[in-house]
């Protein structure tokens, strides 16, 4: 019996991280993007949806948080995005998945103090328990989802291809599809590794 025991644990172990594995499976380019009704707390504490942001062209997804120095890096870009987003009729929202840590850092108040320090103009939201996370199987900070009008995924991954300094960046990964999206032309780049911090899932 005691044999039987240790026998098995291998395989429920592997059972577990397949399922694991399934349920954070990240959502593929061409998938429509899930939970657009799906209601977070905002910075000034109203409740939105990516119904609520998006906008004619289509809806632009980062999840992002306070205490990453991937997302520190990358913020005085963050303020580009928004603009060119607003100038192409995409709503934008930043989503904070950390729920972990949500007390070390990752708070609504934490949230609001970011926000203004960086100035941010798009909602900045709380994903409470990751739930948007873990639907759209994103695993960074930032982490970034474009989707079009009808909702489908046409971009994600990096913002581009140097988090540490914007005038050595050769590949603006996001800002390329969010112009070839708007102009009806096929992305050119579809995808990115996404680099930043784990999000901290409870």
């Amino acid at each position: 019996m005691k044999l039987l025991r240790y026998s098995i644990l291998p395989v429920i172990a592997l059972t577990v991280m397949a399922f694991s594995s399934i349920e954070l499976k990240e959502l593929e380019i061409g998938d429509v993007g899930p939970m657009f009704d799906y209601e977070m707390q905002n910075i000034d504490g109203n409740m939105l949806t990516l119904n609520d942001i998006k906008d004619v062209n289509g809806t632009l997804l980062i999840f992002s948080c306070n205490t990453c120095p991937y997302v520190h890096a990358w913020e005085d870009r963050y303020l580009e995005i928004e603009q060119l987003a607003a100038d192409n009729n995409i709503g934008m929202i930043y989503v904070n998945p950390n729920e972990d840590i949500r007390d070390r850092g990752e708070s609504l108040i934490d949230n609001q103090e970011r926000a203004a320090l960086i100035g941010y103009t798009a909602p900045y939201t709380i994903d409470t328990n990751h739930q948007l996370a873990d639907a759209y199987g994103a695993t960074r900070t930032p982490h970034v989802y474009l989707m079009d009008a009808d909702n489908v995924l046409v971009f994600r991954g990096a913002i581009d291809d140097n988090s540490r300094s914007a005038s050595d960046v050769e590949n603006t990964y996001l800002r390329d599809a969010i112009l070839e999206l708007t102009s009806g032309r096929e992305i050119t780049t579809k995808t990115s590794r996404a680099i930043g911090c784990t999000i901290k899932r409870i």
